[in-house]
């Protein structure tokens, strides 16, 4: 039996997608869909880190405000970032004031500048699973929070010298940006 339910369209869709309209925009067109790119995975990869230990709603409705603060997540000019643009950060009611998510935004932008392009991409990607060994969750208990592909990401990242890469927020980041589909089984989004 699946957990997917019914909207008001009538589509089933992963119950968390329901409890608000942002949420249905965000799961129906974004969430799970593959995402490339070394700024666009920077940016993924920062939000993620922010998201750890609130709803995920929080950071999706302050988005614009991130990308605001953090000039588009572009890497080169994040890691550009002096002190006073932190102070600016620490600031911006427009986005979530936390020090050490800060401060681990900037550091890994200037971890980042120093990589290849593509490098992001191509290191990140190297996790995704095998689509064909992992069977379609029909419900939220089937959706694991970590996974032995996230652990080994987080631990190629933070090698590396990134931060707030735990496995939890490497697989997160590897829902929102399609490396896995956890889209249940009976979901109108689920790519097949």
């Amino acid at each position: 039996m699946s957990d997917a339910i019914a909207g008001p369209d009538g589509l089933l869709r992963c119950p968390w997608a329901l409890s608000t309209p942002d949420y249905v925009t965000y799961h129906d067109e974004e969430w799970g869909r593959p995402v490339h790119g070394d700024d666009e995975l920077f940016e993924r990869l920062s939000l993620e880190a922010f998201q750890s230990g609130l709803s995920w709603i929080t950071i999706l409705r302050r988005r614009p405000g991130f990308r605001a603060a953090f000039d588009g997540f572009v890497i080169a000019k994040v890691a550009g970032f002096t002190d006073t643009d932190r102070e600016r950060l620490l600031a911006d009611t427009g986005i979530i004031r936390n020090r050490a998510k800060v401060d681990a935004t900037i550091a890994n932008a200037r971890v980042l500048a120093d990589w290849a392009p593509g490098e992001l991409d191509e290191l990140i990607w190297s996790h995704a699973p095998d689509r064909s060994a992992r069977p379609a969750p029909k419900g939220l208990a089937d959706v694991p929070a970590v996974t032995p592909e996230s652990t080994a990401l987080s631990k190629a990242l933070k090698k590396r010298g990134l931060r707030f890469v735990g496995p939890t927020t490497a697989y997160a980041l590897m829902q929102a940006c399609g490396l896995v589909d956890d889209h249940l089984a009976d979901c109108t989004a689920r790519r097949g």
